[in-house]
């Protein structure tokens, strides 16, 4: 990234600063076991309703962030491919009127194998859209079947060659560390993945959530994780894998040839403003955290009768944001300044430097000048390595 990352920035607040838009779809086809995303089936979705109800919110947002440089959106949810074609196209425009745009946007739509085909691929990329991340989720259909996905294999092979068709970038998710992974199943998985020659692959480790159904048959003892150490070794085996074929970790989960990286998700991490429209969305704007409201039917309601979704909205603290900062950054392979997060916000320092070294010594961190980031290592354990250097 040539442009200058925002944590070596010095003011809080500029007019002028880049800003993503995240735009959030609600709706799935079926609720998968282990998602705990704010997602809703419902037997019929009104689409122009919808249409004009993300345009209300995302006018809301616009008005209250004149001037700035839009350089990413993001379809996310839900299953955003379930939209019509149309209401993309509407909202992209829409944002493209309401703030002036990089001249290589990246506009990203997230799709599922079984919502999605050829002439929807196609229909989005006429839309605008100009990269497509695919819930492949395994190539294994006994995995799939586990993970309650909607698809086979097949389907998700089928799909992703028509995304590669269609899109100049494309990505895909893997869930890995399901409770009978090996090293050598994952092993053959990652080599297949990476045979498949997108350019970014975002690739997570299977967490039992809270409120969702395999947290229910954990707490019945129907469901049991995989070995912690066995997950780490699997970590560790992903972080190798992927840096040998030249799509090193950028970030916990993502991985990416350089130049591939997700820019709208390098904005989240840099802790950068973005605007968040649509049901359950947050956002981040001249330092404050908002947010819509999660349900499909009161999100209706609050902007049919407000004009907007917000359902909290909230000035953060100097101390919450420059936490918020920390945990972000240090998330990323490039890691942070912390002394340009703790001037960037009023505070005297951030981290205990003390702290810092002693991980250093221990390889869980890198300091380099200004700047500390985590190792390999220091990511598989980030929030012990948080806990130890963040100031009080």
């Amino acid at each position: 990234m040539a442009s200058l990352a925002l944590d070596e920035r010095p003011n809080r607040a500029f007019p002028a600063e880049p800003l993503a838009l995240y735009v959030h779809w609600p709706f799935c086809v079926s609720k998968c076991p282990y998602c705990d995303f704010n997602s809703h089936v419902r037997a019929g979705v009104a689409q122009e309703q919808w249409r004009d109800a993300l345009l209300a919110d995302l006018a809301h947002e616009a008005r209250l962030l004149p001037g700035r440089r839009l350089t990413s959106i993001f379809f996310g949810g839900g299953t955003p491919s379930l939209m019509e074609p149309g209401a993309v196209a509407a909202l992209i425009d829409a944002a493209r009127e309401h703030w002036p745009a990089a001249d290589d946007i990246e506009i990203t739509l997230e799709a599922n194998p079984n919502s999605v085909e050829a002439a929807r691929f196609a229909d989005l990329a006429a839309a605008g859209v100009n990269r497509l991340s695919l819930g492949l989720q395994s190539f294994d259909d006994a995995r799939l079947a586990f993970l309650g996905r909607a698809h086979s294999a097949r389907e998700g092979l089928e799909a992703l060659a028509i995304a590669q068709e269609q899109f100049s970038r494309v990505s895909f998710d893997l869930i890995y560390a399901l409770p009978d992974d090996t090293e050598a199943s994952w092993s053959s998985t990652l080599a297949r993945a990476l045979a498949l020659g997108t350019g970014h692959l975002s690739l997570y480790q299977l967490t039992i959530e809270p409120g969702t159904r395999f947290a229910a048959l954990a707490a019945a003892g129907k469901l049991e994780s995989l070995d912690a150490d066995a997950a780490a070794a699997l970590y560790e085996l992903t972080t190798e894998r992927t840096a040998t074929a030249g799509l090193p970790a950028y970030e916990i989960s993502n991985h990416a040839r350089p130049g591939e990286e997700s820019r709208h998700n390098l904005r989240y991490w840099r802790y950068g403003d973005y605007a968040g429209v649509g049901p359950g969305a947050h956002g981040r704007r001249l330092g404050q955290r908002t947010v819509r409201h999660r349900k499909p039917e009161n999100f209706l309601s609050a902007v049919a009768r407000n004009g907007h979704g917000i359902t909290e909205e909230e000035p953060l603290s100097p101390t919450e944001a420059a936490d918020e900062a920390l945990v972000m950054g240090l998330r990323l392979a490039e890691g942070m300044n912390p002394g340009s997060i703790a001037a960037r916000f009023g505070l005297d320092k951030i981290v205990d430097f003390t702290a810092v070294d002693r991980l250093a010594r221990s390889g869980h961190l890198t300091r380099t000048g200004d700047r500390i980031a985590a190792t390999p290592a220091g990511r598989l354990v980030l929030d012990r390595v948080l806990a130890e250097v963040a100031l009080d």
